[in-house]
């Protein structure tokens, strides 16, 4: 696990301000946050920003922040999410407090308090259809009409409230719905669904139950259970608040809660360009194809950026660079990949690797010797050490690191050019071998011995070019896979300027047929023994990781988290 790079205090923002001004006043005295993800799929970028504010507001103001999993929705939830996301937050770097909570966990308080709604002429059954129901309810403009069933007697709604719990009804016969107002200007008021009939198992309750809340009425009730203080969710919440505020507000009146009472506060979620963070179009990734699995390293999920090399320090550097808004907005990819970078920098190891190796052969090197070069595991690190890198007369060095005839400003290997092999020797190009149709098959140089790095002699050279290489006789072949970015526009399904009227875009017509190149490389022989999970810094090529569901000892497949630069793919 990397650790969470170090940032300097948080900076202030309007969720802060309002938690400093309730613990000004006394309002609260200790605070509790939660992050309430639905078991209905993987975790992506976006949630990233949601786990770092939540429990960050917690650990910065010594409060509480619980993990629940609202699994209202028995159709669709699996313990398989359940189990990723506990990885997740506890990759990312942090531990809620007690134990995992889920809203399963209150559906006998939640049926209690549906019970204490009717009792109070709050809630009724309506027996129309879901058509019906839509049909009446209104639009932005028009008002909602009464259910012909609004104005049944609180018992009977309790007596076929009582017989929806105990399985008389098919699904779709009835639903309890909130009594509020359909005449309200927020569709969210206008008498909402709050319980509907499923003869479905839950994956923790099993049969237990048949009627299950809407997340709307649960979500509310279980933050005031568990005394959340602060409820912080995103944008699209912010029409639901009013009806958040009525329930508590009710169930308070009614006596099931104390006050002060759960406040709902929204910010902006995550947009990130050239991605999509909609967990139906990742569904659809992931069901059509496109990608190879929900762990892809190419696909904005969690589990996909843990494979691809992503640092869980990085997510946390990005979540504090991004900030915390009350307005939608985009954020280019590559403020992301720059605080990975910044993490990787300052933790990843070095190691070399040779992506496209051409060989080097030093004529003048003694055949069958090996001598030992030193480098150091982290330049910016002296503590780290060093390690050994064997070399020898026969090298691997980059193709692009050699022209015959060389450009105007190439530093590197020509013939009478001399440069450094880092960490080894000076040498000398003195030409090279081709093929029968003329391609360069290896690079002939001398080496002087009395050149190697680190010795008196060394100083005695002066050369501008400087390059890396591995020993044929130690390198371990390896296959190395670059990502670059899933969609090759900045909003994936977006109408272009030049679209015809009639053109309905397919975001999945955005996708990049490039976004996974694959190579066959050379890599330091030490690779194949350091610990899985470790992300390194290959030298001059990025950060790497190797691959936690291909790589194995005797055949190394590495990842390639970010390049060293912005801009390079």
């Amino acid at each position: 696990m990397s650790t969470p790079t170090d940032t300097s205090a948080p900076a202030s923002n309007f969720i802060r301000n309002q938690i400093d001004a309730d613990l000004a006043c006394g309002k609260h005295t200790r605070i509790v946050t939660r992050f309430p993800p639905e078991p209905n799929g993987y975790l992506h970028f976006g949630h990233t920003k949601s786990i770092c504010l939540n429990f960050g507001l917690a650990e910065s103001y010594g409060g509480d922040c619980h993990l629940r999993f609202d699994d209202t929705n028995p159709e669709k939830e699996a313990q398989e999410y359940v189990d990723a996301i506990i990885g997740a937050v506890r990759w990312l770097g942090f531990q809620w407090s007690g134990e995992i909570r889920y809203a399963s966990d209150y559906f006998e308080e939640m049926f209690e308090c549906a019970c204490a709604l009717i009792r109070a002429g709050k809630a009724y059954v309506d027996s129309q259809s879901a058509d019906e129901i839509r049909a009446r309810r209104g639009t932005l403009t028009q008002p909602g009409e009464d259910s012909p069933f609004r104005s049944r007697s609180a018992e009977e709604n309790m007596d076929l409230f009582l017989r929806m719990k105990a399985g008389e009804f098919a699904e779709g016969t009835h639903v309890l719905r909130a009594k509020i107002d359909m005449q309200s200007p927020n569709l969210n008021l206008r008498d909402p669904v709050i319980y509907r009939i499923r003869h479905v198992a839950h994956h923790r309750t099993g049969d237990a139950w048949c009627i299950y809340p809407l997340y709307t009425f649960a979500h509310p009730i279980e933050d005031a259970i568990e005394r959340v203080t602060h409820s912080i969710c995103t944008l699209e919440f912010e029409d639901q608040r009013p009806f958040y505020d009525w329930l508590l507000d009710a169930l308070a009146e009614a006596g099931r809660f104390a006050r002060p009472l759960p406040q709902q506060i929204e910010f902006a979620r995550l947009n990130l360009y050239q991605t999509v963070l909609s967990k139906r179009k990742l569904i659809r990734l992931v069901s059509e194809g496109h990608v190879n699995g929900w762990d892809d390293p190419r696909l904005p999920t969690i589990s996909g950026a843990r494979r691809r090399g992503f640092s869980a320090g990085g997510f946390r550097l990005f979540a504090e660079r991004a900030g915390v808004a009350k307005a939608d907005s985009w954020i280019d990819m590559d403020v992301l990949e720059q605080a990975m970078r910044d993490d990787l920098n300052e933790h990843a190891p070095r190691r070399i690797a040779v992506l496209d190796p051409l060989l080097l052969k030093i004529t003048n090197f003694p055949a069958g010797e090996t001598h030992t070069c030193h480098a150091p595991n982290h330049p910016q690190h002296p503590e780290a050490g060093t390690r050994e890198v064997p070399f020898s007369g026969e090298l691997w060095i980059e193709r692009e690191d050699f022209m015959e005839v060389p450009s105007k400003g190439f530093r590197r290997l020509y013939p009478g050019n001399r440069v450094r092999l880092r960490y080894g020797y000076v040498v000398e190009c003195t030409g090279c071998e081709k093929d029968a149709d003329g391609n360069v098959t290896a690079v002939l140089c001398e080496y002087f011995p009395d050149s190697q790095s680190g010795t008196p002699g060394a100083d005695n050279y002066k050369v501008k070019g400087n390059l890396h290489w591995l020993s044929v006789a130690h390198a371990r072949e390896a296959e190395v896979r670059l990502y670059g970015r899933l969609f090759v526009t900045a909003q994936p399904g977006a109408r272009r300027e030049d679209d015809p009227p009639e053109l309905e875009r397919d975001f999945i017509d955005d996708l990049n047929p490039d976004s996974l190149t694959v190579l066959h490389a050379q890599v330091e022989p030490a690779l194949a023994e350091d610990a899985p999970g470790q992300t390194f810094q290959f030298e001059r090529h990025g950060y790497f990781i190797a691959d936690s569901g291909d790589s194995r000892p005797d055949a190394l497949v590495f990842n390639r988290a970010v390049t060293l630069k912005s801009g390079i793919r």
